[in-house]
């Protein structure tokens, strides 16, 4: 069996990092640990999850349909923490879009911890 790296850019293989996050297994033990299991949901098309994971009062603002396609239309590069505090990650995730034109989405984003889980809230992109 071939062991893969991480999408989320830490020195582990997929299925002791983020896979257990994105499959309900273990809960992300912080806000930064949300964030990196996010964009390994997006590099592996796991649309449920980015939904699941987002925080209930702002799941009406997202479609399934389009988190699986803007996570299925890109190629997912690399994944950049700039900054982590408790409830703020601020990340650069690096893609080729559908175009295979190379793209870097910066952005803020904020997190909250609810009944012992993690959720993101929002972004500020920039």
């Amino acid at each position: 069996m071939i062991q893969n790296k991480c999408y989320c850019g830490l020195e582990k293989i997929f299925q002791d990092c983020c896979e257990p996050i994105i499959k309900g297994i273990q809960k992300a033990p912080t806000a930064e640990s949300l964030m990196r299991s996010r964009y390994s949901a997006y590099a592996t098309h796991q649309a449920d999850y980015l939904l699941e994971s987002t925080h209930i009062s702002e799941r009406k603002y997202y479609l399934r349909s389009e988190i699986l396609l803007w996570a299925t239309s890109n190629q997912w590069l690399k994944l950049e923490i700039l900054k982590s505090t408790e409830t703020i990650v601020e990340f650069k995730a690096y893609f080729l879009d559908s175009k295979l034109q190379k793209q870097i989405h910066h952005e803020l984003s904020t997190f909250k911890l609810e009944n012992g889980s993690w959720f993101y809230v929002d972004g500020k992109f920039f």
